[in-house]
């Protein structure tokens, strides 16, 4: 039976604690903590479900290779007004992120001063591991959860290394350069007991191994790659042309963006595994491959955080008759992210509480390239995975 802890105290523990996604959660916590009522942009304000983490409630922590403090980085990010700066801004300064683990192969042209040096694989687990016990003890939290916001990772080649818990365990003693940062720190969450959210494209928690590791331990893990603008779009138009009978012949997708997450995939290997996550919707969805399926990204720096997402969709109609479509979505790239974090954060949170461990499929809407527990194929369209999530909360416990 779950047992209700009125005003629990929920700790979020942010790999990426700098970014522009993770200040704006913050901020975004802050401002309601200070008394806003607009709650525009979160999915789940209106849901009245026991054990739900209030907003108000969650408190923040963690890494990043930037060591500047929450208000100096969101300064950068360019994303908070002036009148939202003046009135977090004293918070944010309060919070300076943890040395995080980094790897310059893994993710090039990213890097900084505040990152922490370990001798290996299984040093940089006990770092991390230690790093979230300090912050369960010092926050007064009730309870933690870890999610993934740092910058993308390249996608390593290594089945073997990654295909069984045995596997993944030897290949951490041997240091296997195939393991990068984010299966580190994913490792660290299961093993310590702490609910973990890939908002990332990187392969983490959706290795087979740390699969079979979350489900052994119970810890409820879910991910990856946020999905907040074009794919949310493509996600809700292509059930409905599925349902009219409208035939996809093309769809040709682009984006630039000027944030660091954008400047990350300037990287071809950080890119692919972007790509890789955004391309798999459609065919899904639809029942039959789109051959003309396109999809590109470009870093443009004078963007910044305010995204342009580009679509046009080549369609054919009642006898053989050719149409178009064209979709133009300028977005603000965090303030989408941010509220979705915080929902999925929530989320993990309350499985933990109803003792449901392991791939939490009930949170597929939040994500690109969605994880499930059994090897079936991911759902992808936006209406089933949302009643995914509302049954899910509704299930009587």
């Amino acid at each position: 039976m779950l047992t209700i802890h009125p005003g629990r105290r929920l700790g979020v523990a942010v790999v990426g604690l700098g970014g522009a996604v993770a200040t704006t959660a913050v901020a975004g916590i802050e401002t309601l903590r200070r008394g806003a009522n607009r709650r525009e942009g979160l999915p789940l304000a209106d849901v009245n479900v026991p054990g739900l983490a209030d907003y108000r409630d969650m408190i923040f922590g963690g890494w990043d290779l930037n060591g500047a403090d929450l208000a100096t980085a969101a300064t950068g990010h360019r994303v908070l007004n002036e009148a939202q700066m003046a009135s977090t801004g004293e918070a944010l300064s309060a919070i300076r992120p943890w040395p995080a683990v980094g790897s310059g192969s893994f993710c090039r042209g990213i890097d900084g001063v505040n990152k922490r040096e370990t001798p290996g694989h299984r040093a940089a687990v006990q770092a991390i591991a230690e790093d979230l016990r300090r912050f369960r003890e010092n926050s007064g939290a009730d309870n933690i959860v870890m999610i993934n916001l740092a910058s993308t990772e390249r996608t390593p080649v290594a089945e073997e290394t990654l295909g069984s818990l045995d596997a993944f365990e030897q290949a951490l003693d041997r240091d296997d350069p195939s393991i990068g940062p984010a299966m580190l720190y994913a490792y660290a969450a299961i093993e310590s007991g702490v609910p973990y959210g890939n908002f990332t494209p990187s392969l983490a928690a959706d290795a087979p191994a740390l699969i079979d590791f979350a489900r052994q331990r119970g810890v409820p893990v879910a991910g990856k790659d946020g999905k907040t603008g074009q794919t949310m779009m493509k996600t809700v138009l292509a059930p409905a042309l599925r349902a009219r009978a409208l035939h996809v012949d093309g769809w040709f997708s682009t984006n630039i963006l000027g944030n660091r997450d954008g400047e990350a995939l300037r990287d071809p290997d950080s890119l692919q595994s972007k790509l890789d996550t955004k391309g798999q919707v459609l065919d899904s969805i639809l029942g039959y491959h789109v051959e003309d399926h396109l999809v590109d990204i470009r870093y443009y720096r004078p963007r910044g955080d305010d995204k342009e997402a580009w679509d046009n969709i080549d369609i054919s109609g009642f006898l053989g008759q050719r149409m178009q479509i064209k979709v133009n979505f300028l977005c603000k790239d965090s303030v989408l992210a941010a509220p979705l974090v915080l929902e999925i954060a929530r989320v993990l949170d309350l499985a933990e509480q109803r003792g449901e461990g392991g791939v939490q499929e009930q949170l597929s809407v939040f994500f690109k390239a969605p994880m499930v527990g059994n090897g079936h194929p991911p759902e992808h369209a936006f209406h089933v995975q949302e009643r995914m999530l509302m049954d899910w909360l509704g299930a009587p416990q």
